[in-house]
């Protein structure tokens, strides 16, 4: 028993001196993580005070958690109140004003949403402010509280105030201005909006997927107020009391709905529209293509109840830009087109062949290429004329177009050579296909509208990819070799480049 003692004592003192290791490491990391969190506070607090937004933060009960210097300059905050007693839901001021109703909404919505209040400060001045209202949620998906920025908007307050007090001076300019104009109350679809939410609608985006009706109904609570003349115009109205009386529905297109909900969802947020390209169509039943843009007027009471539209007949720029598209195209095509057969020419061939062979690479698919000569068309020319010769050309060129199918393609190459692109070929296909063409140019008579029935014959040269050539160039070398041999042997085969040794 003490021969035992002095090993316990040494085994004890081995575990303490463990524990004092794993202490001490734990004080070190608790120290780094201290030091760390200074850190970030300090950066915090360093982005609070520079912000020129106002910053605040409540907790999911709506008490403020933390704001920065300039949001406590910026609201009308109860006096001699501590911030750690402040609630948003609570403070008289934040209810008159809506500031309370804004972060209830986030919190129910869980989204961010923008509201405008106007707020009273000590000094009896009013001030116009515009809330970022965002949900705060933590690394679970919980919602934790909300954060709210804040800029003051007081100077756009009173040029608002100033565009009302020249609302006469406006009516005079709309009635005279050269640009189409309808001015349209939403009062009503406001008032129908702020019921629905009322009644617990949060999301009027997902409400109209669910009900896409309501769209329509909220469309027809909408009245026309007023449109100048160059309105009338654009739609081909001559009476404006009609047209306001029944305004029909000028927007033409699938995308009507959508644009429709866009518009009412402005309408409830306040914001604008981008100024959106559309067609619409006149009471004569003419489309216009026109472009137009929005502007929300507010009435005395401070409500954006009016929305104002412009609209720019661009029908004759945008027809202009098609011609021109047009017109582009059909160069762009002819440059790439032989003149006289009207097959590609040599300059497509180089363009898309290369394009065509990096695609059956990637695919691991094959591609295969004709090069073809008219035997003895030398004569043709001697016996009928070069006129007629470029006759039998154009003949040949519709017999080869007629016996392929897209994505193949014929191209003029050189006097009477052509060469016939076969995507999605093998050897064994090609040749089929060699045979096909050399079979229908054997049975056709050329030159018929001449008075003449003229016998021809072609040589096929065949080369296909991946198995003869690895790029374009000498795909078209084995061709052409292969098409080389044919002709030193005599004339009307056809011949793969793999069979000239």
């Amino acid at each position: 028993m003490t021969e035992d003692n002095p090993q316990s004592a040494k085994g004890s003192l081995s575990v303490v001196q463990r524990q004092a290791a794993e202490l001490e490491s734990l004080r070190i990391r608790c120290e780094r993580a201290e030091s760390a969190l200074k850190a970030i506070e300090q950066r915090n607090r360093i982005l609070g005070v520079s912000s020129p937004f106002g910053i605040l933060t409540t907790d999911p009960s709506g008490r403020v958690t933390g704001m920065n210097q300039k949001m406590h300059e910026m609201l009308p905050w109860p006096p001699q109140a501590g911030s750690d007693s402040l609630n948003v839901y609570e403070i008289q001021s934040f209810i008159e004003s809506g500031i309370s109703d804004g972060f209830r909404c986030c919190r129910l919505s869980r989204q961010t949403i923008i509201r405008d209040c106007t707020c009273t400060q000590d000094d009896n001045q009013s001030i116009q402010i515009r809330l970022h209202l965002s949900p705060i949620v933590d690394d679970i998906g919980s919602f934790s509280g909300v954060m709210a920025f804040a800029e003051n908007q007081t100077n756009l307050k009173e040029a608002q105030d100033a565009a009302r007090e020249s609302e006469e001076r406006y009516r005079l300019l709309f009635q005279s201005a050269p640009v189409p104009m309808i001015e349209r109350d939403v009062s009503g679809m406001q008032a129908y909006l702020a019921a629905l939410r009322r009644s617990g609608v949060v999301n009027l985006r997902d409400h109209f997927r669910l009900h896409p009706e309501e769209i329509q109904r909220c469309l027809g609570m909408v009245k026309t107020v007023d449109c100048n003349d160059a309105f009338l115009h654009l739609l081909e109205s001559s009476d404006k009391n009609e047209l306001i009386a029944k305004m029909p529905r000028l927007v033409v297109g699938e995308s009507f709905s959508k644009m429709a909900e866009e518009g009412i969802l402005m309408v409830d947020e306040g914001t604008l529209l981008p100024e959106r390209e559309m067609t619409i169509q006149t009471l004569q039943g003419k489309r216009k293509r026109i472009m137009a843009q929005y502007m929300l007027l507010a009435d005395q009471g401070n409500a954006l109840s009016r929305v104002v539209i412009s609209l720019v007949d661009i029908t004759k720029r945008v027809e202009t830009e098609q011609a021109l598209r047009a017109s582009e195209q059909h160069f762009r095509e002819q440059s790439l087109r032989d003149n006289l057969t009207g097959l590609y020419n040599r300059r497509f061939l180089y363009q898309s062949l290369p394009n065509l062979i990096r695609s059956a690479r990637h695919t691991q698919t094959c591609l295969s290429i004709l090069f073809m000569d008219m035997d003895d068309f030398k004569s043709v020319v001697d016996t009928h004329g070069h006129l007629n010769g470029s006759r039998a050309i154009q003949e040949v060129a519709a017999t080869i177009r007629e016996t392929i199918d897209p994505p193949s393609y014929a191209v003029a190459y050189a006097g009477d050579e052509f060469v016939v692109v076969l995507p999605d070929h093998g050897l064994h296909e090609a040749k089929q296909r060699a045979m096909q063409i050399q079979s229908r140019i054997k049975a056709t008579a050329y030159l018929r509208n001449q008075g003449k029935a003229v016998r021809l014959g072609a040589s096929f040269g065949i080369a296909s990819f991946p198995g003869d050539a690895d790029d374009s160039e000498r795909l078209l070398a084995a061709a052409d070799a292969a098409l080389f041999a044919v002709k030193g042997n005599g004339k009307g085969a056809l011949r793969h480049f793999g069979d000239i040794g």
